[in-house]
């Protein structure tokens, strides 16, 4: 694939049982993407919905086409949010990648926030925080889910050494060079996908940017607090023993290749 033919950004979004609002999302995403002055793709990758999620994204793409391009993805399936994302990303073509959460929690004009960092500072990845001094919070999560999630963050930085306050922000951007070969390697599938990309990025020596964001906490969520976290942590104890075992490999392997941004 040449420069001349790949768009500038990629926004993937993972999206299960989300008929009620994926429109909304679809709506507001595609009118910010056709204002920029750069092509930009649309990909919403379908978990398995068993509602009417993958006939709303393919009503949205026929009436909108052509810009932003938008593409459905099918994983057949429910396998999780890590494995959506890795789909999509393996998939993409945008010289940036935007991960974002379906209810878009973080607005998509805080892009280019998170832009700036990856396109002109040297990072690899830049990733939206809702713990930083400078986020604003406009619609909060009940205090019980905030405490779990300040526990969460807590056990994740001992157990991994990554010094962000907050991982699993749904809006994160990246250079998709940068990126390719820590998907390519990744092995989570569920909600502790975020834990890994960053855990592999510093073992590759990706620089990588926390950046303040807006958030507001959008009903509807399909993460139980309770089993998920439990899962995530498992998950992240999984990360760091394959580590140790040699799985991911070496930091070479997990570094771009020189020819990645041609492919």
């Amino acid at each position: 694939m040449t420069t001349e033919s790949r768009p500038f950004l990629s926004v993937i979004i993972p999206a299960y049982n989300e008929e009620a609002r994926i429109a909304r999302s679809l709506v507001a995403a595609a009118d910010y993407l056709a204002a920029l002055p750069a092509s930009a793709e649309m990909i919403v990758v379908d978990d398995g919905s068993r509602d009417g999620t993958a006939a709303a994204v393919e009503a949205f793409g026929a009436a909108r086409a052509p810009r932003p391009a938008i593409r459905l993805l099918r994983n057949g399936r429910n396998r999780g949010k890590g494995y959506s994302l890795k789909h999509g990303v393996l998939l993409s073509k945008g010289e940036f990648l935007l991960l974002s959460d379906a209810d878009f929690s973080t607005p998509i004009d805080e892009l280019p926030r998170l832009l700036r960092p990856v396109r002109e500072e040297g990072c690899g990845i830049a990733i939206g925080s809702r713990a930083l001094p400078e986020s604003r919070i406009e619609v909060r999560q009940p205090a019980w889910r905030q405490m779990m999630g300040k526990c969460f963050n807590l056990l994740v930085r001992t157990l991994t050494g990554l010094p962000f306050v907050d991982t699993q922000c749904g809006f994160k951007v990246m250079r998709r060079s940068q990126v390719m070969p820590l998907f390519r390697a990744a092995r989570v599938e569920r909600f502790a996908y975020d834990v890994e990309i960053l855990y592999l990025a510093r073992k590759a020596g990706v620089k990588i940017a926390e950046v303040p964001v807006i958030w507001r906490d959008a009903a509807g969520s399909k993460v139980n607090a309770v089993r998920d976290s439990l899962d995530m942590l498992l998950d992240i104890v999984r990360v760091v023993l394959r580590d140790r075992r040699g799985r991911y490999g070496t930091p070479e392997r997990l570094a771009p290749a020189p020819d990645e941004g041609e492919r």
